[in-house]
């Protein structure tokens, strides 16, 4: 199992606090994410539970992801969710050269463009792992980086979905920036957390928004 954090600290916020991790408020907004969509059924699915709840969120998809389920990505933005950039190929930012991945993200971003207008300059690398010098070109760009307060684990295949539920709820709170995966790997832990995840957010007051 890969070492990750389910709550991000204080001090992570501090020493990289040129990135968004959670978004303060007194109004109990927070922010469900989605990351590596679109996939075919999952963010189907995901999107019907959505709707159920009269949530929004947004979606960081991957450029090679959107060109292969087009009419799908259309639905995310029919349905009203926001849209941010996860690069073309999902590439680790440790381990590539940095001009290649910024191609890379622009890949993308040249897909979102032809799609949304005006397309929305929030991106999340993939992994969670970029170096100085490529989040310094992106935020010239325009780009804020989106990571996360919270971060439900689904993607980790030895966790339960009763753990991965729980990773939500015992350390959400106004503000908070959860993470999920409408991805295959992360689907049985997905299907199990994000319906009571939704219904517990709902009956403890907390609201929808999505990320600009």
């Amino acid at each position: 199992m890969s070492f990750y954090w389910v709550k991000t600290n204080s001090f992570i916020k501090k020493i990289f606090s040129k990135y968004c991790w959670d978004i303060p408020n007194n109004e109990k907004k927070i922010y469900l994410t989605f990351d590596d969509g679109p996939t075919p059924e999952i963010t189907d699915w995901v999107l019907s539970e959505l709707k159920k709840f009269d949530a929004k969120a947004t979606f960081f998809c991957i450029g090679k992801n959107i060109k292969a389920n087009l009419s799908l990505f259309e639905k995310l933005i029919r349905d009203g969710h926001s849209i941010g950039n996860h690069t073309m190929n999902h590439v680790n930012g440790w381990k590539i050269h940095t001009n290649d991945y910024i191609e890379n993200v622009k890949n993308c971003a040249q897909i979102l463009e032809e799609e949304i207008k005006p397309n929305n300059l929030i991106f999340r690398p993939p992994y969670g792992k970029i170096k100085k010098a490529q989040s310094k070109i992106l935020r010239k760009l325009g780009y804020k980086i989106i990571m996360w307060d919270v971060l439900s684990a689904d993607f980790d295949q030895s966790i339960t979905p009763e753990k991965c539920l729980e990773n939500v709820t015992k350390n959400v709170k106004s503000g908070s920036v959860i993470v999920f995966h409408d991805s295959i790997k992360a689907s049985p832990n997905l299907k199990f957390a994000l319906p009571k995840t939704l219904h517990f957010l709902k009956e403890n007051g907390y609201k929808f928004d999505i990320i600009h």
